[in-house]
């Protein structure tokens, strides 16, 4: 039988610190909130007790936050979608943040398991003052397995309603986008890191953003198939395509830290669950 998960996350400030507060229907919890960096600022893990999505389940994952606060979203592993017999298996997210917000969402990757038919919606609405870093990670296949990406399609829908729209559909069977160099070019991770605010940041922040990333790619193994961008005063990206999840995931870590002191000037305080 296929599963339906619902969460609604709620960050809200009260007396200076984030508080995080979640309903849900189905198997999916947000674990104890963490205050690694002090009360302002809330860690919280995402689980999704079964670990995976067959076809028919379906995931909705909805998170806002309150003025003034401040909330980082991580998972303890990665997004399973697994083999279907035909129908497909959707995870949907709807971030939205208030005035002056700010929000973290760092889930680790999505693995596409061969014969997968899965579509993966992430939408952000974001009010003036507030901004958001995220990233998005798709690995195809499971190359340390030997089990390739033969079959299957995945749809990948990244939106900030008006101002940034990126949707990809990956299909096993179109060997010219897996690998022509004007496609993935034999590589199976796909990777994005995004910055985009409710506001235009100006093009002394814009560039600060880019510099940072530039630096790093330019030092990274993954130099020639990196590339940072800005395709409006609102949103600053990363992309990168990579053989296989860790180095891709490297790269966002990095480029993630050298963000988080450009923009925000903050350490990097990556989340506890990524050293266990």
């Amino acid at each position: 039988m296929p599963w339906y998960a619902r969460l609604q996350l709620n960050y809200t400030l009260e007396n200076a610190r984030t508080v995080a507060r979640f309903e849900h229907d189905g198997p999916l919890r947000i674990l104890q909130s963490l205050y690694p960096e002090g009360d302002g600022i809330c860690h919280n893990v995402l689980v999704h007790p079964p670990g995976g999505l067959v076809g028919g389940d379906t995931l909705d994952i909805t998170a806002s936050v309150g003025p003034g606060a401040h909330g980082l979203v991580t998972t303890p592993g990665a997004t399973r979608f697994y083999r279907s017999t035909g129908e497909r298996a959707l995870q949907r997210t709807h971030l939205s943040l208030e005035e002056n917000s700010r929000l973290e969402w760092l889930p680790l990757e999505s693995l596409c398991y061969n014969a997968c038919q899965a579509e993966n919606h992430l939408t952000i609405n974001i009010a003036p003052g507030a901004e958001c870093m995220g990233w998005d990670v798709t690995a195809l296949g499971l190359p340390h397995a030997g089990q390739a990406f033969d079959t299957g399609r995945f749809v990948q829908h990244i939106e900030v309603p008006g101002l940034w729209l990126e949707r990809g559909v990956i299909d096993a069977a179109d060997r010219r986008l897996l690998q022509s160099p004007l496609g993935l070019a034999g590589h199976r991770c796909v990777a994005s890191l995004f910055f985009t605010t409710g506001a235009p940041m100006g093009k002394a922040r814009r560039d600060a953003a880019l510099d940072a990333a530039r630096a790093l790619m330019d030092t990274h193994a993954l130099k020639a198939t990196a590339g940072a961008t800005s395709p409006n005063g609102q949103v600053v990206v990363l992309r990168v395509l990579a053989p296989q999840v860790e180095p891709a995931m490297q790269l966002l870590q990095q480029v993630r830290s050298a963000w988080r002191a450009a923009l925000w000037q903050l350490d990097a305080a990556p989340p506890r669950i990524w050293s266990m």
